[in-house]
């Protein structure tokens, strides 16, 4: 499933493909299945259907368009007509007579792999978007060459090294150029040699932060703007400073709590901050665990990639709508909507939902709102055939309160599996008890446990479910008990009553101050220690009166003194390899 597929879309794929030349390029299909008739194959190019083929036989299938060079969406699909998607009389809509579903043996037709053959008589685009952003000017005679080819390089070079450049700088590329205009490639091969070189400057690929002359060893002080600027735009887009950032810390706006404000809430607003969802929500969350998960075949056979990527679009869906409406972060755990599709929507119980697109639901009851219902967390914290209490409580305990709980101690051995010939099994919670009975686990296990078994009611595939046994042999399944009591003594009874004692107090502030920790943490691309603590409690105290948003917690990381600062580096100190340490001096481009 795709967002770039149409909906209806069956048993296909979309790729972004970069065509090089303007020209004919031939789109071969290759199908698995049967290739009955009845089925129709629908080929689109940037969304539109350029071609479309009525099954009949087994084989390659293939269809020559002309392309114009660039990047391109290509999708290949199955589609249903519209009568087959929309419920009728509001009854859904009869399943199809060949599903789509996994079989060992599939018996409807897929694609299995898409080529892309040519070009054929192909021809280099006379303008493209990124020649147009390269080549600001032409030279129209041979003496403007090397003005212009200046005029280009230093442009380049400011946004690749985020900030004014000076002769220094641009000298290396011009003589880059220089060289590859007398190889024979004319003013255009000159560019392309300079671009190289600019590509493979270490002023590109490291964010380097010099320190202003006279600096003591070992005294704090303020980044300028330019740096300042940069540590934003890595924060909030993982990527270089964009004109308006770069032009806003050369009027010294961003020394202005206003103005620096506005520039935050313009780089939220927009596409690009999708980066600190899909990174912070990754890291933060375990979402990127995701990828490498492998629920048990032969107790979740229903588990495909296509469950695998909603998971993930669900939480991050939900994580940019928490962002950008600027909601309090205890909606993390109380907002009672979240992003599905029907593939999703048909794991959780969701009635009504059809299509690969994912649209916003609201809960119909108290079972899944905010973080904790969703499948994506509740996978990552399960072991492949069954839940676990242990991971789901210590995931609990590091990113949701801040309190890890120390490392297990050595020779501690595995929790016994449950044994199959008796009368009936023994519930997680029963089992989890040899571990509380022994004095060296008691500790660590007594905090918990007691939150991991407040999740229990969901699988470990995120289902919900009301009994703990295999779904194969209801007989021998147990009640699931999933009450508890928080390490201050609250009791409850259930994920709803688990969600409402987190967010009563002390530990809607613990969540807060947790929350704000761990962006801290990502925005200065290193680990907090104990100089940060008074940070982290202005910020929070500065954020409390407005319910602890997003935008309050975000402009005060960036206002505050780890964000803002740096400390000279003694002459024989090592360089640090994050912005933001002690004594850091430069840290790679791509990562904040």
């Amino acid at each position: 499933m795709s967002d770039d597929l149409p909906f209806g879309s069956r048993g296909g794929l979309a790729v972004r493909h970069h065509f090089p030349l303007d020209a004919e390029y031939a789109i071969r299909v290759s199908l698995r299945g049967r290739a009955r008739a009845g089925h129709e194959l629908e080929v689109r190019l940037d969304r539109a259907r350029v071609a479309r083929f009525a099954l009949g036989s087994r084989g390659p299938l293939e269809v020559r368009v002309p392309i114009r060079a660039g990047m391109r969406r290509l999708a290949v699909s199955f589609v249903e007509t519209l009568e087959q998607t929309l419920p009728v009389d509001g009854r859904p809509p009869p399943p199809p007579i060949t599903s789509f579903a996994f079989t060992l043996y599939p018996n409807a037709p897929s694609v299995e792999q898409v080529a892309v053959i040519g070009p054929y008589e192909g021809q280099a685009p006379a303008d493209t978007p990124s020649r147009a952003a390269v080549f600001t000017c032409f030279p129209d005679r041979p003496a403007a060459e090397r003005p212009c080819a200046a005029d280009i390089l230093g442009k380049l070079a400011r946004r690749a090294y985020r900030r004014p450049v000076s002769e220094a700088d641009t000298e290396p590329l011009l003589a880059a150029y220089a060289a590859g205009r007398e190889a024979g490639g004319g003013f255009e091969e000159g560019i392309r040699w300079a671009l190289e070189a600019l590509l493979v400057s270490p002023k590109f690929l490291f964010r380097v932060e010099r320190e202003p002359a006279g600096t003591r060893p070992g005294i704090p002080y303020r980044v300028d703007d330019l740096d300042l600027a940069s540590r934003l735009s890595f924060f909030l887009w993982s990527s270089i400073p964009d004109d308006a950032l770069l032009e806003a810390a050369a009027r010294g706006d961003l020394q202005d709590r206003e103005g620096l404000g506005r520039e935050v809430r313009r780089m939220l607003d927009d596409p690009r901050s999708d980066a600190l969802v899909e990174n912070f929500a990754g890291q933060w969350l375990y979402l990127r665990n995701l990828r490498s998960v492998a629920p048990d075949a032969a107790r979740f056979p229903e588990f495909d990639d296509n469950l695998r990527h909603a998971l993930r679009r669900e939480t991050e869906l939900f994580f940019a709508s928490q962002l950008r409406e600027d909601r309090s972060v205890h909606d993390l755990l109380r907002a009672d909507y979240t992003f599905v599709n029907e593939r999703l929507a048909r794991h959780y119980g969701i009635p009504n939902v059809y299509g690969s697109h994912f649209r916003r639901v609201t809960h119909g009851d108290d079972r899944r709102p905010g973080l904790l219902g969703h499948g994506s967390i509740l996978t990552v914290t399960s072991y492949p055939h069954r839940t676990s209490p242990v991971v789901r409580g210590k995931w609990l305990l590091e990113n949701l309160l801040g309190a890890p709980p120390p490392p297990p101690p050595p020779d501690i051995p595995e929790l016994a599996e449950e044994d199959g010939a008796a009368e009936r099994p023994a519930t997680m919670r029963e089992r989890m008890a040899q571990h509380r009975a022994s004095p060296a686990c008691s500790t660590c296990h007594a905090k918990i446990d007691p939150l991991g078994f407040a999740l229990e009611n969901f699988d470990a595939v995120g289902r919900w479910r009301t009994h703990d046994g295999d779904p194969a042999a209801p007989a021998n399944a147990a009640p699931i008990d999933a009450s508890g009591a928080l390490p201050d003594g609250v009791g409850f009874d259930g994920p709803a009553a688990f969600r409402d004692a987190l967010l009563g107090e002390p530990w809607a502030s613990e969540l807060a101050a947790t929350v704000t920790e761990k962006l801290l943490t990502y925005a200065l691309g290193r680990g907090l220690d104990h100089r940060d603590a008074p940070a982290v409690r202005k910020i929070l105290r500065d954020a409390e009166p407005g319910g602890y948003g997003w935008s309050s917690l975000i402009l005060g990381i960036v206002e505050s003194a780890p964000f803002r600062m740096r400390m000279a580096a003694a002459p024989d100190a090592p360089v640090a390899a994050a912005a933001g340490t002690a004594s850091a001096a430069s840290t790679k481009a791509g990562s904040p």
